[in-house]
């Protein structure tokens, strides 16, 4: 071990004490002057070094509300992989500083931000931000849709194999594949893959025309969420007849259930297991996972152990995420709704360095 006390004195004594103590160190042996000082000297170092010790104790006590003992303690599975969580270590406080800059300057420009952080072990608040707000969330409203589709497949009232035809619902070309694809029909498992990995604005509608929007909303009830709801499919236009938003949420619930989905608490187990698999093959890491350097295309098992499943919303003047990334240190659920005005590409830029630092806050967080 170091011996501060000892290290200090030496560079500071006098020049004889320390010819003294060389001398006493090679005849130390039969010279009782020699063995005098050499008691002296190590009953001074012993108390620097109590001072030390009482010192550092001091300031351990002073920092343990800002520190959890991770030890005895393992990352929950995440119900993408069956393996024995790794156990992390000690977390330690992170400020976040780039995450409130870039929300206070959004807010400043007229911006309207909720912002959540939790701890996925302790569910302990990392961040918070007027989490309570219920917000537009544009395609995150595909989330409670997956929850849903999977819990009918489990029920075995939904064959994950039945073909749907893509004439089955209106024409919507806002985002996603299908509508780009000559494949006239697919099942509902490729339906619930598209939705969630792209985005797929008519796979998810027809995922909620065969499951039914009156389900969905039962089963956000049943799940315990009260400011999030799907309103509506997606359309490429809206009319006045029409719901103003896809879906609405809170960052507050939204961090809350993507913990959930990971520690397997949505439904059961499997239905959390198929949620967070369709969830982790998400392509959209523009925002928050662009701190992640992620291949887009293939992250689902990362080869630094780096958990991360995420589902993004967008829509004029709309971004919002939410997820779960976890690393060997920690892991921690996420979201983030900002409204803007979207008058100029300078406006949404800033919106998304804003998901930008979040993600570089959350990256030093997990490691």
């Amino acid at each position: 071990m170091n011996e501060p006390g000892r290290t200090r004195r030496s560079g500071a004594e006098e020049p004889e004490r320390a010819a003294t103590r060389s001398g006493g160190r090679s005849a130390r042996r039969g010279q009782a002057a020699g063995e005098a000082r050499a008691d002296a000297g190590a009953r001074a170092d012993a108390a620097t070094r109590a001072d030390a010790a009482g010192r550092a104790d001091a300031a351990g006590r002073a920092d343990v509300g800002t520190r959890a003992d991770a030890a005895g303690r393992a990352l929950r599975r995440g119900a993408v992989s069956g393996a024995v969580p790794p156990r992390r270590s000690a977390l330690r406080a992170r400020s976040f500083l780039g995450t409130l800059k870039a929300l206070d300057a959004l807010s400043a420009a007229g911006a309207q931000v909720s912002v959540r952080v939790a701890d996925i072990d302790s569910g302990e608040a990392v961040l918070v931000g007027d989490d309570h707000l219920t917000l537009p969330v544009a395609g995150l409203g595909v989330v409670p849709l997956l929850i849903e589709v999977a819990a009918q497949i489990e029920a075995g009232t939904l064959d994950p194999l039945q073909i749907i035809e893509r004439t089955a619902v209106d024409p919507v070309t806002v985002g996603g594949l299908w509508h780009q694809l000559k494949a006239p029909a697919l099942p509902v498992s490729d339906l619930a893959v598209l939705a969630a990995a792209a985005s797929d604005a008519t796979a998810a509608n027809a995922l909620l025309a065969r499951v039914g929007l009156d389900a969905v909303r039962a089963r956000v009830e049943q799940i315990g969420l009260v400011k999030t709801a799907l309103l509506d499919g997606f359309r490429d236009t809206r009319g006045p007849d029409d719901a103003p938003h896809v879906a609405l949420a809170s960052t507050g619930e939204l961090a809350a259930l993507f913990a959930a989905l990971v520690n397997a608490h949505v439904v059961s187990p499997a239905v959390s297991a198929q949620v967070s698999e369709w969830l982790s093959l998400n392509q959209d890491l523009a925002l928050v996972g662009a701190s992640t350097a992620l291949d887009p295309f293939a992250h689902d098992d990362d080869r630094h152990g780096l958990l991360f499943v995420n589902k993004t919303g967008r829509a004029d003047g709309i971004r919002a995420e939410a997820g779960v990334i976890a690393g060997p240190r920690a892991g921690a659920a996420y979201a983030l709704i900002v409204c803007f005005d979207d008058l100029s590409v300078a406006h949404r830029v800033r919106a998304h360095e804003a998901f930008r630092a979040l993600g570089l806050d959350l990256m030093e967080y997990a490691y």
